[in-house]
Formats: C-alpha cells, structure tokens, sequence
C-alpha cells in the first residue's frame, strides 16, 4: 500500500488544479476512485464523491482538490515530495482516499464518504454546494494541514465590511475649513478597534474579537480635499459570538461616531460572512483521533483553536456534528514555492485516519 500510496500522491501533484480549472483533477479522481471500487459521482460544480461501507456511523473524509495558482515542478527529494498542493491540501485527500480503499477490503462496515471539494481556496463553492444539497453524516474529518500530531477543533468567523465615508469637498489650500473624508475615515477605523464585547476575553487571540484593515481607497484629483473613503475591513470572530453581535456592535459605534460627527456620513454593508466553529474537545471523534496519534506517533496530541477561517466552519455550522481539521503538512509551506510533504508523515497520517476511523466506530457504538 506505501507504494501505491505515494503513487497516488504524486499524479494528485502533477495535476495543476488552482481555483476554478479542476476539471482535470475531478475526473482523474472520479475515475481513480470507481477504479477502486468506491460508487462515485460528480456533482454539477465538479466536487467528488465517493462511498464504501453500508453500516453505522456515516464518515464524511472530506478535501479539497484546488489549490492555489503558481506551478511547482514535482519532484521527490530526502524522501520529501515537492509539489503544488503538497501541503494543501492534497496530501490529505490522497490519504484519506488510500485509508478509506483500506477499509473496504477489510470489510470494515462503517459507511465512509471520501470527497473532494471544489474552490476551497475561493469562495468555497464546492462545500457550499454540498450543503445546499443536504449531504449528511454522522462525522467528519475535513483535511487541511495540521500536522499529523495535531487536530484542529476550531476556526475563528470572519464578517468582511465595506465602510464608505464621505463629505463635503473644497480647495486644498484651505484644508482647515473642510472635513477630510480619508482623515475621518481612519479616525473611525481607530475607534472600531477599541470596540470590544462584555464576553471577550481580551488576552487570547482566538477567544477575542480582531479586526484588520485590508484596503483603503480614497482622495480626489489635484487641489481637492479628498470627500470619499472607502475602507474594507477582515473581522475575526470567536465562537461564543454570533457575526450579526459583532456587526451590532460595530454598527453601534458608526453610529455614535456620526452623531459626534454630523459632516460625515457613513455607510457600513456586509461583504461576507462566516460563522465561527468549534467542536467539543470532548466529543468521540476528538477522542478517537488523539487515541489514533499516540498509537501510530507515540506522543499525544495537540488541539489546535487557529485565528483563520475555514470550510470546516461551513460544513460544522451547517450539518450540526463533530467535525475536526486533520492532515499531515506544515501549514506555514502553504502557498509558498518550496510546498513540499514528508513521505513518513503523509504515510503515518494514513494510519492515523484508519486507525480513528475504527475507535469511532468503537465508540459510536457505545
């Protein structure tokens, strides 16, 4: 199975597939997994899906095909694999592909549904998808790199905002009797990150409320004092908040600003959103994958809460179960040019899917 292992690996990596051109990898995969003996279709957005089993409970094993753009040549060096997607997260997807065809000669009777997803690195088209169309299962594993000793179980929300602000414009020699739009619109910006809610906890990065400024756009021709501002703003959410709290709480403070400021005006709309995840470090799948790393790594396992924001958030929020991020990689080779994977750990993160597959079983049926 090593072999075969890296061998499905390595064609995942020689196939580029950044956002929105994963047809080529979506059929490659549909036919490898019939090939396998998996029952597949293929979705009207291109995701993938495969199943074995027929029992109890129902696994979702889910990864993402696309990756960012940037061709990495594929070649295998100091048994490490080089490649586009080597870390995200194809190497995930390969793995849980191999252990789910492991089981199914086993007999193992658990149904397991291994699929490959579609714009994760977009807008997440793919598992929006697969939402929409009521996919359901009992848990589920989404593979992005954690590290093969470490489990994500939480994802922080994000509310994207688009703050426009504007006033009355006049000569630039006379700065002193106009509003400046951009002067004003970063003065707001300061008072927004003084926002805080009654239930933060302000020295954990993940449990508190951030935000980003991610682009400023303003200013007039020559000789004008600028009368528009735009700016986009990236807000990070903790799970025990709801996005419509923190836009409440934000939308309360433009509030206050522009009674303060009434030759200003403001308008704040939501570009995105997306839930905060968390799931319970105390829920059988959590257990039966810190089991699976201490029995196949020797060490015990490190749950990670991360700032970022993920297709786990979608999936969990939606579906209501145990869901958890793991798979072997260094995210901090993410999208870079020397992406690579260590062989032994994509090898060992098989063992690790399998052998939680089984104690969740185990514990499902208790």
């Amino acid at each position: 199975m090593r072999d075969y292992a890296v061998h499905l690996l390595t064609e995942l990596l020689s196939i580029y597939s950044p956002s929105g051109k994963e047809e080529g990898i979506s059929k490659f995969l549909a036919e490898e997994m019939e090939r396998l003996g998996f029952c597949v279709q293929r979705d009207d957005v291109g995701n993938v899906i495969g199943e074995v089993g027929q029992g109890k409970p129902t696994i979702l094993l889910c990864g993402h095909m696309d990756t960012v753009a940037g061709c990495i040549p594929v070649r295998a060096q100091n048994n490490k694999l080089y490649g586009r997607g080597a870390v995200d997260a194809k190497t995930s997807l390969a793995a849980m592909i191999v252990t789910a065809h492991m089981l199914a000669k086993e007999n193992f009777s658990p149904k397991i549904l291994v699929v490959g997803v579609v714009d994760e690195e977009g807008s997440s088209r793919g598992i929006k998808h697969l939402v929409k169309k009521g996919l359901s299962a009992d848990y589920a594993i989404f593979g992005e790199p954690s590290g093969v000793e470490k489990i994500t179980i939480g994802y922080k929300g994000s509310l994207r905002l688009k703050i426009a602000c504007k006033t009355q414009t006049g000569h630039s020699a006379a700065p002193w009797l106009y509003e400046n739009a951009i002067e004003k619109a970063f003065e707001l910006w300061k008072e927004i990150q003084e926002l805080h809610l009654p239930q933060e906890k302000l020295g954990s990065p993940f449990y508190s409320v951030t935000s980003c400024l991610i682009k400023i756009e303003g200013g007039e021709t020559a000789s004008k004092v600028p009368s528009q501002c735009d700016m986009h703003l990236d807000v990070r959410i903790p799970p025990q908040f709801a996005p419509s709290q923190v836009f409440d709480q934000i939308n309360g403070g433009i509030k206050q600003y522009q009674t303060r400021n009434p030759k200003v005006s403001v308008k704040v709309k939501i570009v995105d959103l997306t839930d905060p995840f968390e799931v319970d470090e105390n829920s059988p799948l959590v257990k039966a994958l810190c089991w699976s790393i201490r029995k196949v790594r020797r060490k015990n396992a490190i749950l990670l809460r991360k700032t970022g924001t993920g297709d786990m958030n979608i999936l969990g929020r939606s579906m209501k179960i145990p869901i958890v991020t793991y798979g072997p990689g260094n995210s901090h080779l993410d999208h870079t040019p020397s992406e690579r994977i260590d062989i032994q750990e994509y090898l060992d993160s098989i063992k690790v899917y399998r052998e939680a597959i089984i104690k969740l079983t185990e514990l499902h049926k208790n």
